[in-house]
């Protein structure tokens, strides 16, 4: 599948140059389900869901940060959830993910800069998708924390690619030392089943 789609080259050469990745997801927002479940056998979303929901009550009020077309929205939803906002950085993504009927509210966001959403606002976060090589940095777990109120859930997906590579062990180790988050679980699961990708899935409570 990355060796047929110029578009999926693109993603996985991004070097962390915003315009470029606004322009290749505005370009793959139309194809980008069919690509990532059918093409790759994309599970991550599903996983995640499936992890939240047995960390939190199914009217939690839940932030997707960097929620794409909304396939974990979709995931949630499917699982009972009832309340649920996304933010992403390209509107073309957002546009794919408003037919899905799953949030609440959707808006663009740069997930590399401080978010424009109050302290303590959601029960809890998810991220699929988004730590990942030229996307987000560890940095921006400190700002899911601040917007996830004290004893909410984050759980998020690290590429295997990066989670050595941008040193995100110690970083989620700093985190604690800080009284930020606990880390609860940090388990290896498949990512893309089609390319053989995993992921880590980081279980974290804010503090």
């Amino acid at each position: 599948m990355s060796e047929n789609n110029p578009l999926l080259r693109r993603v996985y050469a991004l070097d962390g140059d915003k315009e470029e990745t606004r322009r290749v997801y505005a370009e793959w927002a139309e194809q980008y389900d069919r690509d990532t479940l059918d093409g790759m056998g994309y599970v991550a979303p599903g996983l995640v869901a499936k992890e939240l929901s047995g960390l939190v009550a199914k009217d939690a009020k839940v932030l997707d940060a960097g929620c794409g077309t909304g396939l974990a929205g979709v995931e949630l939803k499917k699982l009972g959830f009832t309340n649920i906002d996304g933010i992403d950085l390209s509107g073309e993504m957002l546009e794919v993910a408003r037919e899905k009927e799953a949030y609440d509210k959707l808006a663009e966001a740069d997930m590399t800069v401080p978010l424009e959403i109050a302290d303590d606002s959601y029960d809890a976060v998810i991220s699929v998708g988004v730590f990942t090589s030229g996307h987000v940095k560890p940095k921006a777990l400190d700002e899911l924390a601040r917007v996830t109120r004290k004893g909410g859930q984050i759980v998020v997906t690290v590429h295997e690619k990066v989670w050595e590579a941008d040193g995100y062990p110690d970083y989620l180790e700093d985190m604690e030392k800080r009284g930020l988050v606990s880390i609860r679980a940090v388990k290896e699961a498949p990512y893309h089943r089609k390319e053989g990708y995993s992921c880590q899935i980081c279980v974290l409570e804010v503090l």
